[in-house]
C-alpha cells in the first residue's frame, strides 16, 4: 500500500502578498506559553506567521468541569477493573470543544483552520473553513503505547477510536512529524496519502546559535552526556544512568546531567548533576538551558516511548549528537551518521556506552559527527523549511495554487516510499 510521500525541502522566502492566507491556528493549549508541548505550539505558530499567512489564535481552549457521572463511572473503572478513563479524549470533552470552537470562529471569515498538537477539538467542529492537521502521531499509537494511554477501559477507547474517526472525516489534509505518524493517518483511518504530509519539525530556540558554536566544539576532557525529558521513566533515565556507570567502567571520565526532572528513589551520583526543571519563558532559564547545549558532548535520550521530541532539533542546532533509540518516530529525525545515531529498542547501557566511547574516542570522527548534525539543522530541522514547506501544502489544499504553477511543481514535490 502507498505511503505517506515525503516533501522536497523547500526553498523560498518570506510570502508576502496574495498568497497570504487568513489563518486560524487552533490549539488546546497557549500557543504563546513555551512551555506548550514543549515550546512546539509558539514556536509553529510564529512559521505560520512569517511564512504562511495572517495568523489568529484559537487557544487555548476550556476544559469542561467533570460531571458528578463522569467522575463516579471512572472511579468504578479504576477501582473494579483496574482500568482508566481518559477524560481528555472523551466524547464530552471533544463535543464541548466543538461547540466553543464554533462559537470563536462566528463572525470571522478564514482561509483554512491549522489544528496543532491533537485533534480531539475538531472531531465536533462545525465549519466549512478547510482544516489542515498538524501532529505528530494518531491516537491509535498512543493507546497502550504511552503511560498515560495506557490500562484504559474499553469505553475509552471506544471513544478514542470514534473521535480520531470523527477527525479524519473532517480535515482536509494531514501534515505529519514523520513517515511512522504518516503510516497510520493512512493505514488506521484510510486517509487517502494523496493528503498525507511528512514535513519535521523545526528547534525551539528563541536565538538560533551561530555556527561557531558548532564549529568550536571538541571532544573535552570529559566527556558529558545532557539527558532531557520530564518523565525519567518514559525517556529512559535508567538506562542514561546505565551508560553513564558503563563508560566510567571503561575509564572514561564522564559526567550526566539531568534536566526536566527528579530520578525516582533518591538515585545520586557524584557525577550526575540534577536540574528539575527550566522555564522557556524566563529568559534566563531560557539561556541557562541553551548552555547546557553547549556545553556538552552527547545528547542521550534512550526513550521507551515517543513520536518525534524537539529536543533532536534543539540538539542539532548547537551541533551536539544524538544516541538515542528506535521507536515511534524518532529514527525519521535522528538519521545514522548525520546528526547521531538510533540504538535497537533493546539495548541497554553497555550498548550506548560503547557507542559513545567509540565516537569519543575517535576525535575526527566526532568532529565531522558535529558538523553534519548542524548541517542536518540548518537543511531540514528549523522552522523556517517547516513554513516554508506548509505554504505551499496549504496553498495547495485551500485550492489557491495550481499544480502547473512552478512553486508546486518544484516545492511540493513528493516521491513516493515503500
Amino acid at each position: 500500500m502507498p505511503v505517506a510521500a515525503k516533501i522536497k525541502t523547500a526553498e523560498m522566502s518570506t510570502q508576502q502578498g496574495n498568497d497570504r492566507l487568513r489563518i486560524a491556528y487552533l490549539t488546546q493549549l497557549d500557543p504563546l506559553d513555551k512551555r506548550s508541548w514543549s515550546g512546539g505550539l509558539y514556536y509553529m505558530g510564529q512559521a505560520l506567521q512569517q511564512h504562511c499567512g495572517d495568523v489568529t489564535f484559537l487557544g487555548p481552549l476550556d476544559f469542561p468541569a467533570l460531571s458528578l457521572l463522569s467522575k463516579i463511572r471512572a472511579k468504578l473503572s479504576l477501582v473494579l477493573f483496574k482500568k482508566r478513563y481518559a477524560h481528555s479524549v472523551s466524547l464530552a470533552v471533544a463535543m464541548h470543544w466543538g461547540r466553543e470552537v464554533t462559537q470563536k470562529l462566528a463572525g470571522n471569515k478564514f482561509d483554512v483552520i491549522v489544528a496543532a498538537g491533537g485533534g480531539v477539538e475538531i472531531a465536533y467542529l462545525e465549519t466549512s473553513v478547510p482544516i489542515v492537521l498538524v501532529g505528530d502521531s494518531t491516537l491509535a499509537q498512543l493507546v497502550d503505547y504511552y503511560p498515560w494511554y495506557t490500562h484504559l477501559s474499553r469505553r475509552s477507547i471506544r471513544e478514542i477510536g470514534a473521535i480520531e474517526q470523527q477527525v479524519f472525516k473532517k480535515v482536509r489534509a494531514a501534515i505529519m512529524s514523520s513517515d511512522w505518524a504518516a503510516h497510520s493517518a493512512i493505514q488506521d483511518y484510510s486517509v487517502d496519502p494523496e493528503h498525507v504530509y511528512r514535513v519535521s519539525f523545526g528547534a525551539n530556540v528563541a536565538t538560533v546559535p551561530t555556527r561557531e558554536i558548532a564549529d568550536a566544539r571538541k571532544p573535552s576532557s570529559i566527556c558529558r552526556l545532557l539527558f532531557m525529558g520530564v518523565e525519567w521513566e518514559r525517556k529512559g533515565g535508567n538506562i542514561a544512568f546505565e551508560t553513564l556507570l558503563k563508560l566510567e567502567k571503561m575509564g572514561i571520565e564522564a559526567e550526566l546531567l539531568v534536566c526536566g526532572c527528579v530520578p525516582p528513589g533518591g538515585l545520586t551520583h557524584p557525577r550526575m548533576t540534577v536540574i528539575p526543571f527550566l522555564d522557556k519563558n524566563d529568559e534566563r532559564q531560557a539561556r541557562e538551558l541553551e548552555m547546557l547545549y553547549a556545553s556538552t558532548t552527547f545528547f542521550i535520550l534512550p526513550t521507551r516511548a515517543d513520536c518525534t521530541p524537539f529536543v533532536f532539533g534543539e540538539a542539532a542546532a548547537f551541533g551536539l549528537p544524538v544516541i538515542t533509540s528506535d521507536t515511534g518516530g524518532v529514527a525519521d529525525v535522528v538519521r545514522a551518521g548525520e546528526n547521531g545515531y538510533v540504538l535497537p529498542f533493546e539495548a541497554r547501557g553497555e550498548t550506548f556506552a560503547t557507542l559513545i566511547a567509540d565516537l569519543y574516542r575517535d576525535e575526527q570522527r566526532y568532529l565531522r559527527l558535529v558538523q553534519s548534525s548542524r548541517a542536518a539543522y540548518d537543511e531540514r530541522l528549523n522552522w523556517d523549511v517547516w513554513g516554508c514547506q506548509v505554504h505551499d501544502i496549504l496553498l495547495k489544499e485551500c485550492g489557491h495554487l495550481s499544480l502547473t504553477t512552478p512553486a508546486a511543481s518544484s516545492q511540493t514535490r513528493r516521491t513516493a516510499s515503500k
